[in-house]
């Protein structure tokens, strides 16, 4: 069997049974961060992300914006989890011929939005690649009480999430905004059930929290909120790499949130019980049983 045949997902929990882990690691494999123990009223949080190119981005896009979108998506996990970033350590695979000129704006990139949200780059390695790659690991920290998992979701929670959907690759996943400042906001006010970023499609990343909580769930096509450059409602569910927050709160942390009147948040439909799939309401009122996993994978 080679990995294409089995897939993404079955890998990444085919590699979950085999690992053994010590109570120093509070949430492990399945997360958008892993959770250490780290102070009395704080956890530690680690995550780790790699951009190839020819996958995660075009050998001709901006160097800058391709150094920026190394951070930017391991900040957009800590946002996730309601932390704020500390350290980083930036790793990368190049070709011999790769231009010098493209590593200085590469790192310009990293270097502009580490400096954005107070994050040290502390070191990282280089190694001769067959293509070019950027492996970037990032430390942050959370308050214990304000921690936001996959894990959590209960039945009639209401769903946001935060801007617009679709469309990513005209330009926003090189320039996306990651949502640190919206994540403490809404664990600061409100008590956030789960939390997840979008980034690889609507629908399967409410498909992670729909398994972590063992939950189903009903989104309603009319409330779902489209980019500009989104070209249908597909786009919207699974194009990915929008790395908008997605998150689920009690009917009366959702009441209280409608009455602050917050802006950039949308309720798009409501969390359901075990076992009832993932459904959704078309605007001519027909409702249809969508994949939960129908978002980009890697295999």
């Amino acid at each position: 069997m080679q990995v294409k045949d089995l897939g993404e997902f079955p890998l990444i929990d085919r590699i979950k049974k085999r690992i053994r882990t010590t109570p120093a690691l509070v949430k492990g494999i399945g997360d958008d961060c892993a959770v250490l123990k780290f102070t009395k009223d704080k956890y530690q949080l680690f995550t780790c992300d790699m951009l190839v190119s020819g996958v995660d981005f075009n050998p001709d896009e901006d160097p800058q914006l391709i150094g920026r979108k190394a951070l930017a998506v391991s900040l957009s996990d800590i946002a996730a989890c309601s932390g704020l970033p500390r350290h980083c350590l930036v790793s990368l695979g190049i070709p011999p011929k790769y231009p010098v000129a493209k590593i200085d704006a590469i790192y310009r990139g990293i270097i502009k939005l580490a400096g954005e949200y107070k994050v040290n780059i502390a070191g990282g390695d280089l190694s001769r690649a067959p293509s070019f790659f950027i492996d970037l690991s990032l430390i942050g920290e959370v308050e214990k009480d304000r921690l936001t998992l996959r894990t959590g979701a209960k039945p009639r929670d209401v769903i946001f999430v935060t801007g617009s959907l679709g469309g990513s690759l005209k330009g926003k996943h090189l320039k996306f905004t990651p949502r640190i400042k919206e994540a403490r906001l809404l664990s600061r006010n409100f008590k956030v059930n789960s939390m997840i970023d979008i980034s690889d499609g609507l629908s399967q990343d409410l498909g992670h929290i729909l398994k972590a909580s063992s939950v189903g769930a009903t989104i309603y096509e009319g409330l779902i909120p489209q980019s500009p450059d989104c070209r249908s409602l597909k786009g919207a569910l699974s194009d990915g790499e929008d790395f908008e927050l997605l998150f689920t709160l009690s009917l009366a942390e959702a009441n209280r949130l409608f009455s602050r009147r917050i802006s950039g948040v949308t309720p798009i439909g409501f969390t359901t019980p075990a076992g009832s799939g993932l459904k959704l309401v078309r605007k001519n009122g027909r409702t249809e049983t969508l994949k939960t996993f129908s978002g980009y994978t890697h295999f």
